[in-house]
């Protein structure tokens, strides 16, 4: 078993990686890191846990420590550190742990767009990890970070990468439905969300668009096809549901796309690794599916689940609904896998 300390792992995002590592084959939660408020305090007491199932009985009585390298080192001497930090403090700090020799995994936004920083969603991507060689040489550090997506970027990309592959892609437009959970805890003021759709997430657009292209394109360079995000929080608690339209840059029909979607299998699959769903690529032929309450756990909350592909008139290509669990696949879950992937690859 390989240990792991989990950064700011008291708030939403935190408590789901030490959900999903809890009773993993390979990772065990050693050590627990938080603010300075909740330093000293067990692990029960610190965090308010607010997921359905109990806090896992190894992590519960852990000794929250400080958010540093030297106080998770008098602990444990860990293998792989997670970070659930938020963006605004993830910077500096992850960066203090890959100059102090670990690997990062991280769910932050702070480095998704550094040049010489991984940007994974496994299935699409996994090739990207090589700019780990080129991040250690340039920072002259032993550590290193590798981040995930953003929750709405990992839905969309994962969706997308069978018709890449086959097809390619000559532009793209996609309109989201967010559920309230994207925005973290306590989320969005019930008075703001209750009988209401708010039209905008301030920086989401941005991010969809600018990962997409990063994770698209080469380790050193962008696609370049044309993307236009839209994004909307909704009144749901988990599950981001998106309307995708895509010009394919070779003709492709409903029945092709969806042929490709079921076919579809990354890395992860083919290496077995445990949080790999089977089918990462869920197709439904009931016009009314997906649905946010029916679908978002498909593969444990791995997979995502698309329907109504048909023709899209506009574009002269293809739209669809794809549906992903956000705090799942779209966060900590992509983070675990990204974090077994780089052991199969004896990055740790």
């Amino acid at each position: 078993m390989m240990k792991a300390a989990v950064l700011g792992a008291t708030g939403s995002v935190g408590q789901i990686f030490v959900h999903l590592l809890s009773g993993h084959p390979w990772f065990e939660v050693s050590v627990v890191a938080a603010s300075e408020r909740s330093a000293g305090l067990k692990y029960s007491e610190a965090a308010k846990w607010r997921l359905p199932t109990p806090i896992p009985e190894n992590v519960s009585d852990l000794d929250v420590v400080d958010i540093e390298p030297k106080a998770v080192r008098n602990i444990e001497d860990v293998d792989v550190v997670f970070s659930a930090v938020p963006a605004e403090a993830a910077g500096k700090t992850e960066e203090s742990f890959a100059e102090a020799g670990y690997v990062v995994v991280s769910n932050a936004s702070s480095h998704r767009m550094d040049l010489d920083v991984p940007l994974v969603n496994p299935e699409v991507n996994c090739d990207h990890v090589c700019l780990i060689d080129e991040q250690r040489r340039r920072r002259k550090w032993s550590g290193a970070i590798v981040t995930n997506p953003n929750c709405t970027t990992t839905v969309l990309t994962l969706s997308l990468k069978p018709i890449y592959d086959e097809f390619g892609v000559e532009r793209m437009i996609v309109s989201t439905m967010q559920a309230i959970s994207g925005a973290g805890y306590p989320g969005v003021a019930s008075l703001d969300i209750v009988d209401n759709i708010i039209p905008f997430i301030r920086e989401e657009e941005e991010k969809t668009q600018t990962e997409t292209l990063k994770i698209f394109g080469s380790p050193s360079k962008p696609a370049d096809f044309k993307i236009s995000a839209s994004c909307h929080r909704i009144p749901t608690l988990d599950g981001h549901m998106m309307a995708v339209f895509v010009e394919p840059k070779r003709e492709a029909d409903p029945e092709s796309v969806m042929a490709a979607m079921e076919r579809f299998v990354g890395e992860p699959q083919k290496l077995g690794l445990p949080t790999a769903p089977a089918k990462p690529v869920v197709v439904k032929h009931n016009e009314y599916r997906p649905q946010t309450r029916l679908d978002r756990m498909e593969g444990g909350g791995m997979s995502v689940v698309v329907g109504r592909v048909r023709e899209d008139p506009a574009l002269g290509g293809v739209k669809y609904v794809v549906l992903g669990h956000n705090t799942i696949r779209g966060a900590a879950g992509c983070g675990v896998l990204n974090a077994e992937y780089l052991k199969a690859k004896k990055y740790l």
